[in-house]
């Protein structure tokens, strides 16, 4: 028969931990430095509140690789109110629409292939388009734009038509200015034969 609980055998579910008291005197085993050691990081307040990915004060392994650059990465250049953001719409994602139909944000936000109208909308040329269309955006690519208009349709910049990229000269390398020892070769070949003779008879 199992005793009856009383005062004298009650005891808690799961064992009690005493709480470790530091700082209490030389004679608690706890005193002076209350375990944590002389001097260093770890005896310092605060020590375990460093942010993910501290390496005790060397550069980190993120600022130490390399970074992605572009208009979607994190870490892109530029960054804040300059980063540039468009929002793509394939070709064949505008073959849906009735031929003659002008298509604006406005309208690709109603038939759902954007989501906001405040970002600039870049009409990629991906897939086929079967029909004439009228297209008005911020960006086309130069497939789009080629497709687009095959197809007898028409587009509309809504900023304006970007200015053509200048050609850089191409980077002339080191020695430039002297004809190659090729060239020398092939013109002291092509002399003709009657100047060779005409200066063996005058010797």
């Amino acid at each position: 028969m199992a005793d009856e609980l009383n005062l004298s055998n009650l005891k808690p579910a799961q064992a009690r931990k005493e709480r470790k008291r530091v700082g209490r005197g030389l004679g608690s085993g706890k005193g002076r430095y209350s375990g944590r050691g002389i001097k260093g990081q770890k005896s310092r307040s605060g020590s375990a509140k460093m942010a993910a990915g501290f390496e005790g004060g060397q550069m980190p392994i993120d600022m130490r690789l390399g970074k992605l650059r572009g208009n979607t990465s994190a870490d892109a250049m530029p960054i804040g109110p300059f980063r540039t953001y468009s929002q793509p719409v394939n070709l064949r994602d505008l073959d849906r629409f009735d031929a003659g139909t002008e298509i604006t944000p406005e309208v690709l936000k109603q038939a759902g292939l954007i989501g906001s109208v405040r970002k600039d909308v870049k009409i990629l040329g991906s897939g086929e388009l079967s029909k004439a269309l009228s297209v008005s955006a911020h960006g086309f690519s130069a497939s789009a734009r080629e497709k687009i208009e095959a197809a007898g349709g028409s587009i509309t910049w809504l900023r304006g038509e970007p200015a053509p990229k200048k050609e850089r000269p191409a980077k002339r390398g080191p020695g430039r200015g002297t004809t190659p020892a090729s060239e020398q070769d092939e013109a002291v070949d092509a002399e003709p034969e009657g100047a060779a003779e005409a200066a063996e008879g005058e010797a």
